[in-house]
């Protein structure tokens, strides 16, 4: 090569290298968020790209089609929210925008509206044979406002209640019931749940159109928020009767699918009431033999989703594996399971297309695209690049994976993810990252909140420990955090930053820890026992007090089985007296950023207004970052960026 042109190649991959940024609050929030709605029987794959504009401070979300050859041919293009709902033919699918349902043709390209004005539709489905359809609506069965009950004072605003569940996430209770309803083409329409306070989803019709199949909690007030017990309906569409098939288990029972041929039904279960992050095993029902067999009962690990094989005598599963989430297939007639992907990253959902299973694939660095997956050879196939020409110029972080040894005698897998420009000569700030959930693997996730590559591009190696609690690593890890909330997991947490700290390029005297929800609590928890380990924290929407969060929360059932009941009954459980973070402040001295959204109903704000005050009336430098509108979660993009500059301006203040 002569001097001349080596100086030019020199030259471009310098200029190259200087093009390129570290990831920053505004370029993560300019990404596309890819997700597949629907794949009809010939693997075609319909999905969206969701893009949120930051002045507008609002999204919008358009559909794309991905044939079986790879071509995308964009849909539709506006400034609305679409989604995909379900295929009445493998050239036609049915979408929804706001509160208008859609069909589209793909060969044709029309577009017909399917709901008359002011009619409120969601869900639509149509049987094979196209003789029936479902349909999912709002149905009033409860007077709780002022005006259903008073309504001669129109401008009245206010509710009563006489049972809990009376909000849920985000929400109150209105008095609407989600019932569904089967069409014909006559124009019948009837309500399958009529009179039933019960909300009703998950549902699709039997290959012969014979069944329509949905789950349901057929539980009421109270009842609802202390158990889980949700069940698999089989609807006839001939004699209208409905069948529970899943009456004797007591746990969740969800996800519904009918084989192929329509022989059988699976669907996936937890055996205990009460216990939202139990096991989910894969289970059949054989319609000729009128037994349910449960497929997965040896596997030592919980199943996220699933779908049948083309010929169904086989079933692919998507579930976490040591804190990665891969596709595995099961066979039906051995119960023998095969690993099918293998690598550093997570499929966050699982579609049959064609002879290929396709899902949406992310890492630390890198937000969804689409892949398909050869299922004999477990090939990975990148079809999407929605975020390829953004991510050339952004500067990638090192991911390292890491075995760490427990206090009692465990290894722990531990993420700890470098900056861009990461010189192990040099010594940087570093944050332990407490996971959520309590049982939410820390896995290869990209979330546009709790973002690891935006951490780390900032200049803070981040330490991100797999403690006790979380799926992947076998059922009696993922179990072994109820009930002993403040105890193993925190000696896990310290464990994996004391060992991480270790290394030369770990500055001790800069130690920081964040988290939210379960890792908000532990946060709080370690500002009381951390023995000076960390100069600074950061919870959002963390669990304060144990008490008054069992006094406000809604799903009952959650403190239930993780903290042990009610702290009034006597003997109080142990998590009252030994693991609540109240109970420690004072031992707090450390500076600490409490973050909280208004619409929070499962960790009511009012957690983090009693931190807040706590820590300022003794003193310490703190700061509430409240957001009157947001839930569990920052979801609005101007907030969205709020949170990131606040964070990171947190930090730059106290670490």
């Amino acid at each position: 090569m002569k001097k001349s042109s080596l100086l030019v190649t020199i030259l471009i991959g310098v200029f190259t290298m200087a093009q390129k940024q570290n990831l920053t609050p505004e370029s993560l929030w300019s990404l596309g968020r890819v997700s597949i709605d629907a794949v009809n029987n010939r693997g075609d794959i319909i999905y969206g790209v969701q893009y949120y504009d930051l002045k507008e401070n609002k999204s919008s979300r358009d559909l794309y089609h991905l044939d079986v050859n790879g071509k995308v041919n964009q849909l539709t293009q506006n400034k609305e929210k679409k989604k995909a709902v379900s295929f009445q033919s493998n050239d036609i699918f049915i979408y929804s925008m706001g509160e208008d349902i859609f069909s589209y043709d793909l060969k044709s390209k029309n577009i017909e509206k399917l709901n008359k004005e002011n009619e409120i539709l969601s869900g639509l489905l149509y049987s094979n044979d196209t003789k029936y359809f479902a349909i999912s609506k709002p149905v009033k069965l409860e007077k709780v406002e002022g005006t259903d009950l008073y309504p001669e004072l129109e401008k009245s605003e206010v509710k009563v209640y006489d049972h809990l569940m009376y909000r849920h996430w985000d929400s109150w209770k209105d008095g609407n019931f989600q019932h569904l309803f089967i069409g014909t083409s006559d124009g019948e329409v009837l309500d399958i749940n009529k009179g039933e306070k019960y909300n009703s989803e998950a549902y699709s019709f039997s290959l012969d159109s014979k069944y329509l199949v949905y789950q349901s909690k057929k539980l009421f007030g109270t009842q609802d928020a202390i158990s889980t017990n949700t069940n698999i309906y089989l609807y006839d569409l001939s004699s209208q009767e409905t069948q529970n098939i899943t009456a004797e288990n007591k746990g969740y029972d969800t996800n519904p699918k009918f084989s192929p041929k329509g022989e059988m039904l699976a669907w996936l279960s937890m055996k205990t009431d009460g216990y939202e992050s139990d096991k989910n095993d894969i289970k059949i029902y054989d319609f000729k033999t009128l037994k349910t067999i449960n497929l997965t009962s040896e596997w030592d690990n919980t199943v996220i989703d699933y779908v049948w094989s083309k010929e169904g005598n086989k079933i692919y599963f998507l579930a976490g594996i040591n804190a990665t989430q891969q596709f595995f297939e099961l066979d039906i007639k051995t119960k023998k399971i095969r690993q099918i992907t293998k690598g550093q990253h997570d499929y966050v959902g699982i579609h049959l297309a064609g002879d290929f299973l396709v899902g949406e694939r992310q890492d630390m660095n890198h937000a969804s695209e689409i892949y398909k997956v050869d299922i004999k050879k477990g090939e990975q196939t990148k079809l999407t690049s929605v975020n390829d020409a953004s991510y050339k110029k952004i500067n990638m972080c090192k991911v390292e994976e890491r075995w760490i040894d427990t206090t009692d005698g465990k290894k722990m897998l531990v993420w700890v993810i470098f900056p861009p420009d990461f010189d192990k000569d040099k010594k940087y700030p570093t944050l332990l990252y407490c996971q959520g959930g309590p049982q939410s693997t820390v896995s290869q996730f990209y979330s546009f909140r709790w973002n690891f590559q935006i951490m780390a591009s900032q200049g803070y190696i981040v330490v991100a420990p797999n403690r006790r609690g979380l799926p992947s690593f076998g059922i009696k890890w993922n179990e072994e955090i109820s009930g002993d909330w403040g105890g193993q997991p925190m000696k896990d947490y310290l464990s994996a930053i004391d060992e991480v700290s270790k290394e030369s390029y770990v500055d001790k005297n800069r130690l920081g820890a964040v988290g939210a929800s379960y890792g908000g609590y532990s946060v709080y928890y370690l500002a009381g026992i951390h023995q000076k380990r960390f100069k600074t924290f950061i919870s959002h929407c963390g669990v304060f007090d144990l008490e008054s969060m069992y006094g406000s929360t809604e799903e009952i059932f959650f403190p239930n089985h993780d903290i042990g009941g009610a702290y009034w009954e006597n003997p109080q459980h142990k998590a009252y007296k030994d693991f609540n973070p109240i109970k420690l402040i004072s031992n707090w001295d450390t500076p600490i950023l409490i973050i909280h959204g208004g619409k929070d109903y499962r960790v009511p704000y009012t957690q983090g207004l009693e931190a807040f005050q706590a820590a300022q009336l003794k003193g310490i430098k703190s700061r509430l970052l409240f957001f009157p509108e947001e839930s569990h979660w920052v979801q609005q993009p101007q907030n969205g960026i709020i949170w990131q500059k606040e964070f990171f301006k947190w930090l730059k203040e106290t670490l």
